[in-house]
């Protein structure tokens, strides 16, 4: 079963916070690649939507309605509503996680 995969204006605004950075830090063609790897992370869950994990910060409050996937140091964190997959975030994995889980999906 195929699902489409998309992203909120958050989570849209998260890839080109992460391109524009990576693009000073380190150049256009790391900030491509890097952008190349994030979403073909995120197109395989149109196949197999539930093939990540519950983000430890998240699960340790009982709330399983999230899952997350990685593209080390990133992670994306979704959540799968029927034929469909809603990316909510997309962030460097090194930062307070749970600040930013918090704020964005709970808050």
């Amino acid at each position: 079963m195929s699902v489409t995969v998309v992203l909120t204006e958050d989570a849209a605004r998260d890839l080109g916070e992460i391109q524009d950075y990576v693009e000073k830090q380190d150049g256009r063609i790391k900030a491509d690649r890097l952008l190349d790897g994030l979403r073909g992370v995120l197109a395989k869950l149109s196949d197999v939507p539930t093939r990540g994990e519950y983000p430890p910060e998240l699960s340790a409050l009982g709330i399983k309605q999230f899952r997350q996937v990685h593209y080390k140091p990133y992670r994306a964190v979704y959540q799968v509503l029927d034929t469909m997959v809603v990316v909510m975030l997309i962030a460097d994995g090194r930062r307070d996680m749970r600040q930013l889980l918090e704020r964005r999906l709970l808050g």
